[in-house]
């Protein structure tokens, strides 16, 4: 398929999913769990916004760590928004993202859905001038995402404390001056508005790389620890991660999970995990909370899922995705631990689930004997 260059120049290799949000294309851009694939965006008008310095989601200092490309279907237009500082194009370039416009994205979305996620190479000249037999052995010997770890190229290379909160119109980011709890947060690949609502919701947050010991985190003697989101496969990442995870969860400290947190923490508990054939992305995604008994509609972004018949008797099935029947959350039925296939703190996006930040701490508030608060 060809189109119009646009972000850097040159070649990347990656695994092609497609994604239905129609907004918060920074936020996708830059979250670490896309590490290794290129997104096509099934919104047509990508760049109407423009980009901003507050609305990207990585934690890497350098600010590069989530796709390989990315693949539209309208022109780029000069963005119309009073937040905007920059043009996708520039902020593209800035980021070494190869990037093409122009082509046919129900074409490629309806090869998705029937053939699976592809293995690809996007490439970007100037001059035009391509070695398409080359590029076409580059995309066949990329190996995949299966097998992959990719956690480790988007970890924190070492601790860090966070206090920003969630973003408030017209105020920007706050603070968390006063935070009660402590939580440690494993970071897999982080994105920063997990953090932002965690310290929202009152607590400390300790960041530490993926490969931290069970014995690093509850030195910290945190109140609460969080596994994050990240890219890969659970299976690879969790071969130095489960028997941290296991630990933990034996330590009656709560935890709570998220996307590749939530699937290792599956791992851990006994259960397995698959590729998915399209996988899940975009923020359109009904889920149903069985605790509850409500419908959320859920950002996500995952290219593997729990497999629900490998749960164990002692973990219970608590939501379920109402696009397909798979799961998309869990809990221990005797100890404070639970997660989440999906994004909470998605923004922009939908803000059905940011109750699951409440649930977190009352889980930490009723290990301490306090009163919990009412979800909202």
């Amino acid at each position: 398929m060809t189109g119009y260059g646009i972000g850097a120049e040159g070649t990347a290799a990656g695994e092609i999913c497609f994604n239905t949000a129609m907004t918060g294309y920074q936020e996708i851009l830059t979250d670490p769990s896309y590490a290794g694939q290129i997104i096509t965006f099934t919104f047509p008008h990508i760049g109407i916004v423009g980009t901003n310095p507050d609305d990207g989601e990585t934690t890497n200092p350098a600010g590069s760590a989530g796709v390989r490309g990315c693949i539209l279907r309208a022109d780029l237009s000069e963005p119309s928004n009073y937040r905007a500082q920059s043009n996708l194009d520039a902020w593209l370039k800035t980021r070494g993202i190869v990037g093409m416009c122009g082509l046919d994205t129900r074409a490629l979305t309806t090869l998705i859905r029937e053939s699976g996620m592809p293995n690809a190479v996007i490439a970007h000249n100037g001059a035009g001038d391509f070695d398409i037999e080359a590029l076409r052995s580059e995309a066949a010997n990329w190996p995949g995402i299966q097998g992959m770890d990719l956690a480790a190229e988007v970890t924190c290379g070492q601790s860090y404390s966070w206090d920003e909160t969630r973003w408030a119109w017209d105020s920007g980011y706050g603070r968390q001056e006063a935070p009660k709890y402590h939580v440690v947060a494993i970071d897999y690949g982080l994105k920063s508005n997990i953090l932002r609502s965690l310290a929202s919701e009152g607590c400390k947050v300790t960041v530490v790389p993926a490969s931290s010991t069970a014995e690093d985190v509850l030195a910290r003697k945190p109140d609460g620890v969080f596994l994050s989101n990240g890219p890969g496969d659970p299976a690879a990442t969790g071969a130095y991660a489960v028997p941290e995870i296991k630990k933990i969860v034996a330590s009656g400290t709560p935890v709570f999970g998220i996307c590749l947190g939530h699937q290792m923490l599956a791992i851990a508990l006994g259960a397995t995990t698959k590729k998915m054939h399209q996988g899940h992305h975009g923020a359109n995604h009904p889920v149903k909370d069985f605790t509850t008994q409500k419908v959320e509609i859920t950002s996500m972004n995952h290219g593997f899922t729990v497999d629900r018949d490998s749960l164990p008797a002692e973990v219970e099935e608590t939501h379920v995705s109402l696009f397909d029947g798979s799961n998309c959350g869990l809990k221990l039925k005797d100890r404070p631990v639970f997660s989440v296939q999906y994004h909470p703190e998605a923004s922009p996006g939908p803000q059905d689930s940011h109750y699951l930040f409440v649930r977190f701490v009352n889980l930490i508030r009723a290990v301490k004997g306090e009163k919990p608060v009412g979800e909202r």
